[in-house]
């Protein structure tokens, strides 16, 4: 067992190593980008914008309401960091801090948005650098968990359809399904049974929570992905099945972290188009995606900037050393 780690460490040593993870990237964003190109080019695009005119109010106002659900549950994640690592916020701060960096995490990328923006803001608090990083990574893993969970049983038990030129098959998801929800599973085993509750990986401690806190992780964050994915499927004006629409978006989701691209600009429609075109027009498969950009995307991060320039001018007129509101 030994051998296993050793033998990763000696591969990521090696001087192609950080070449061939750079070219399987790029070739991947290629392959999505020549995709979205190929899509692109037939789309009519006045019917798209006319049917973002044409949108219902009631539907605009549920799936903002989603969307509202999504980013305070979001908000919240820190909060586990929080009790885990025993720091001195209040609750109000952290979830401001929490709600700025998720909104300029989907936009601008986890390492500007998911990182650098809460050691910031977080340093401002009064944080060290130790404890922000135990919260910003049990932040990030209470947000995979529940992809783990709900994209291992949507694989697994409803698994969606896929374009017959593809690679994967639907042996092959359902395969990558259980996978996952292995994945999911020994973790909760881990917390509930491993006598062993901390590790030190280069030099920063990392400890298992406990069983009750492991389900409250996994509650949380799938729930958070249902919420995402019951915007896009009230903006799809529910003509598609809800299993359907959560699993496009769990494989758009992962479809943007390997392409490295903010945002997942392009990512989510190329997706969306590749595996949902068959059952509704292109035309109004963009209008929901567009209209869900606007709503989940560009106005939390218009609220995330102000709040963010509150706290900046905040923090300058407080005298050095105070921990701020």
């Amino acid at each position: 067992m030994r051998g296993k780690p050793a033998l990763r460490r000696g591969i990521a040593a090696r001087p192609w190593w950080p070449w061939a993870r750079r070219l399987a990237s790029l070739a991947f964003f290629v392959l999505v980008a020549s995709l979205l190109i190929t899509q692109a080019r037939s789309v009519q695009w006045e019917e798209v914008f006319a049917a973002m005119r044409g949108y219902p109010l009631p539907g605009l106002l549920a799936a903002s309401a989603l969307a509202a659900a999504s980013y305070a549950l979001y908000s919240c994640f820190d909060l586990i960091g929080r009790h885990v690592t025993g720091h001195p916020l209040r609750w109000q701060q952290v979830v401001r801090v929490n709600f700025i960096s998720y909104a300029f995490n989907l936009n601008l990328g986890s390492l500007i948005g998911g990182v650098a923006f809460r050691y910031r803001l977080y340093s401002r608090l009064g944080l060290d650098a130790e404890t922000v990083t135990r919260v910003v990574a049990m932040s990030m893993l209470t947000n995979w968990l529940g992809y783990l969970l709900l994209a291992g049983l949507v694989f697994v038990w409803r698994p969606i359809p896929l374009p017959a030129g593809w690679k994967l098959d639907a042996m092959g998801l359902q395969v990558l399904g259980a996978v996952l929800l292995a994945a999911a599973i020994a973790y909760v085993l881990l917390c509930a049974l491993s006598r062993r509750r901390s590790w030190s990986i280069r030099r920063h401690e990392l400890s298992l929570p406990s069983l009750r806190l492991a389900l409250l992780q996994l509650a949380m964050s799938s729930t958070n992905w249902l919420l995402i994915a019951g915007v896009i499927f009230m903006l799809l004006e529910q003509e598609i099945a809800f299993p359907v629409v959560l699993g496009v978006m769990l494989v758009a989701a992962i479809a943007g972290v390997i392409t490295h691209v903010p945002a997942g600009l392009g990512v989510l429609e190329a997706v969306f188009l590749a595996l949902l075109s068959r059952q509704l027009p292109e035309n109004q498969l963009l209008a929901a995606l567009l209209t869900y950009r606007a709503i989940y995307y560009l106005a939390p991060l218009a609220l995330a900037t102000l709040l963010y320039l509150l706290v900046e001018a905040r923090a300058r007129r407080a005298s050095p050393g105070s921990p701020g509101d």
